[in-house]
């Protein structure tokens, strides 16, 4: 069931959330600048949805009648090209708001949604999202301030691709999933194993590089001891090295 159907208005019902999850929404550097009545409001009427790994929140084309935020786990936003391959575009990860776009302008939801792990998602159905506007003016520019967040995220992403070295993204990719996903890869240990387990394709795709390509890359690093390349995963054994590898390529 896409998410958006499990969105029915129910404002002043108590939500009910794991500390995990407030963490989460408390980390996110936009939500947490909104005022303390708006964060009340916003969340007196979401729901939580909770998905197991692989499942399907919502396909592209669906209506987007809700709001919706991370809480545990990830999304991943992809595509399927005309010979039916997955494309992976990205990973939304905890604390992080998305899919008003496609809410607001009424053309469906661009991409397939899909848990990433085992996923808990907070959504706000659209009627909801309107009253709040109507009730809080100072929403409608922290939405613009959110937006203009993103499109600096797409500009980077375009200049990296027409400007960075493959290694250089690849570093850049690895680090910041270390510093999203990451925990010690062994108790006292400075090594960060990433959390997010994704095949070597999906990687790539994120990327914007064929598999045998990354593949070579992620060969060197390890060579370099940068990282380590293990089942199902990548430990970050030198974060620092990854980030001087794209802060002086080009």
């Amino acid at each position: 069931m896409p998410a958006e159907q499990a969105c029915p208005r129910r404002p002043g019902a108590k939500l009910s959330l794991h500390d995990q999850e407030r963490e989460a929404l408390a980390a996110d550097p936009w939500f947490s600048t909104l005022s303390a009545s708006l964060r009340h409001d916003i969340l007196r009427r979401a729901q939580v949805r909770h998905y197991p790994d692989a499942s399907v929140i919502c396909r592209r084309g669906d209506p987007a009648d809700a709001w919706l935020a991370v809480l545990v786990g990830a999304v991943r936003i992809g595509s399927h090209t005309p010979n039916d391959r997955q494309i992976t575009l990205r990973y939304v990860e905890p604390g992080v708001w998305f899919g008003e776009v496609e809410m607001f302008d009424m053309k469906g939801r661009p991409y397939d949604f899909l848990a990433h792990g085992d996923t808990t998602l907070l959504c706000v159905g659209r009627e909801d999202v309107q009253q709040i506007l109507a009730d809080h003016p100072e929403f409608c520019v922290a939405l613009l301030r959110l937006q203009s967040q993103r499109a600096r995220q797409l500009y980077r992403l375009v200049e990296d691709l027409n400007t960075k070295t493959l290694r250089a993204r690849i570093a850049r990719h690895l680090s910041q999933l270390a510093r999203t996903y990451g925990a010690p890869a062994h108790k006292g240990d400075p090594e960060v194993r990433i959390g997010l387990r994704l095949r070597q394709t999906e990687l790539a795709d994120l990327i914007g590089c064929s598999r045998q390509r990354l593949n070579q890359e992620l060969k060197l690093m390890e060579r370099d001891q940068t990282i380590r390349v293990e089942p199902g995963g990548v430990v970050v054994r030198n974060d620092q090295a990854l980030r001087r590898i794209y802060e002086h390529a080009s």
